[in-house]
């Protein structure tokens, strides 16, 4: 009778493990799938989603407005930082995306509406003077002088 009895349990609870991992697995796929790149999502367009479906990127719906030269929309590097750190759609956690999120912007730029073939400034210095920027109009990186203006998109991460 102990032997029945000890199959008996140890079944049942090898059911109640697998059940458990299948809705954990089912939960986890569920939450991938709910986010994607083009999605809108925590005031911004989901440019970025990890492995786990449940962290990633949104980029702010538009380039940030005013200018620190002549102009309108166009930032010199230090004004940049400042502009990306601003209050939009409910948020106030907005960045300048550093070189690589910067890259993957100008990848998916289809599906957040980016269509300016101009700069867009990195966070990211390279020298003293200079920090990255990247070419919209063919994806190219290069370092300018802080003093240049080009356009800042916002990011923030969830």
């Amino acid at each position: 009778m102990k032997v029945y009895a000890k199959k008996y349990v140890t079944r049942l609870w090898a059911m109640f493990l697998l059940a458990g991992l299948s809705m954990v697995t089912i939960s986890s796929l569920s939450s991938a799938a709910t986010l994607k790149i083009g999605d809108s999502y925590n005031g911004g367009i989901v440019f970025y989603v990890d492995g786990t479906g449940q962290h990633g990127l949104v980029a702010a719906k538009a380039d940030m407005t005013g200018s620190s030269g002549k102009v309108e929309g166009f930032f010199n590097w230090y004004d940049a930082k400042v502009a990306a750190n601003s209050f939009v759609d409910g948020y106030c956690d907005w960045v300048l995306p550093n070189k690589e999120q910067l890259n993957q912007l100008y990848i998916h730029r289809g599906s957040l509406g980016v269509t300016l073939n101009t700069y867009y400034w990195s966070s990211s210095e390279s020298g003293a003077g200079k920090a990255w920027a990247q070419d919209f109009s063919n994806g190219q990186q290069l370092d300018g002088n802080k003093t240049n203006t080009s356009r800042v998109r916002a990011i923030r991460s969830f």
